[in-house]
């Protein structure tokens, strides 16, 4: 589960079909990357971490010391 994907849906006050539409995709596949049944292209991984002025490694990986994808 990708518990940082939800947090800044959260905090933004956003539902999955807002983001799913950002990234121009369906709302399953986002939510499916909540859940951390799907891992995001780079693309998606940009798109995500452009729209949340943040890098991709704040969302998508543990901690910058150990690089392994959530």
């Amino acid at each position: 589960m990708n518990n940082k994907l939800l947090e800044f849906r959260n905090q933004n006050e956003l539902t999955q079909k807002e983001i799913a539409k950002v990234i121009h995709k369906t709302t399953s596949f986002y939510g499916m990357l909540e859940k951390g049944k799907r891992k995001p292209s780079i693309e998606v991984a940009y798109s995500l971490a452009r729209f949340y002025n943040t890098t991709i490694e704040e969302i998508f990986f543990k901690n910058e010391n150990n690089l392994k994808l959530i």
